[in-house]
């Protein structure tokens, strides 16, 4: 298994230079801008799509302001204020609902996209930021970095089940839709915890070697691997979910800090975005 992986993972690094030599000599071009009323200068944090309206959902942390931009016009929507120190954002396909993650108000909040409004917000631990939705269960995973602790919540209720808690600060939590488990980073350890969304309980924490501080998460399902980003190395580890072990390990300037995973071609491509 572990000779598997190693050639999968040269696999995914020649197509990504592949797509490099493809690319080489053309420059990237600024194509359009969107304009948005919030204050300058104030610091912006996650993205995400909601693509059953297209629009996108941007995050202005600094205002608390959550923007929704049609990205079919790339104009905006939408500026839903109310939402303080907003920093993770979390669409629910179906409901029409975001929840966010509003680190001024130690709340996750619940927008409506239907009305434009924030329609609840749920206390939580300390610093709730990046989260999960694990379709499946119709729960979402929020990570409350400095509360060590998970929040879920019940998505149909609209109300917190259940608070997990940890002896480490809590870094991006992942979905993996093929073992239907939800995994998080436990960044002060070092360690990431596998959680059965079934009953909610945790059912193992892993070690992830040779990794300091690991932040961000992506989890590629199809090949139970997730990507960690390593503050603390500065690196981006790959990490086996059906083995529990760290496989590789992905030099990485400072400040990297979430990491996406998307498909181009038959390959997967790894995006990382700096803090």
């Amino acid at each position: 298994m572990k000779g598997r992986s190693v050639v999968h993972i040269v696999r995914c690094l020649a197509a990504c230079l592949g797509l490099a030599a493809c690319l080489l000599g053309q420059t990237l071009r600024k194509v359009g801008s969107i304009e948005l009323p919030g204050p300058k200068g104030q610091r912006f944090d996650y993205l995400t799509m909601d693509d059953e309206d297209h629009y996108l959902l941007s995050a202005h942390l600094g205002p608390g302001i959550l923007y929704v931009i049609d990205v079919r016009t790339n104009k905006l929507v939408k500026a839903i204020p109310g939402v303080p120190g907003i920093t993770g954002l979390e669409y629910v396909p179906g409901l029409r609902k975001v929840y966010t993650s509003n680190w001024g108000e130690q709340k996750i909040g619940v927008v409506d996209l239907r009305t434009m409004t924030v329609i609840k917000r749920l206390p939580t631990a300390e610093k709730p930021n990046g989260s999960i939705y694990a379709a499946p269960f119709r729960k979402v995973y929020v990570s409350d970095t400095l509360g060590k602790a998970v929040a879920v919540v019940d998505v149909d209720k609209d109300e917190i089940t259940k608070t997990l808690n940890f002896n480490s600060e809590t870094g991006m939590p992942g979905y993996d839709s093929a073992a239907r488990r939800v995994y998080v980073n436990l960044r002060s350890t070092n360690q990431v915890a596998e959680i059965d969304p079934s009953n909610d309980k945790v059912v193992g924490t892993y070690p992830v070697e040779g990794c300091r501080s690991n932040h961000g998460m992506a989890v590629d399902s199809e090949h139970h691997r997730a990507f960690l980003l390593c503050g603390g190395t500065r690196t981006m580890s790959v990490f086996a979910l059906d083995t529990h072990r760290t496989i590789a390990h992905l030099p990485l300037p400072q400040g990297a800090d979430v990491v996406k995973l998307t498909q181009v071609c038959v390959e997967h491509t790894l995006r990382v975005r700096a803090a």
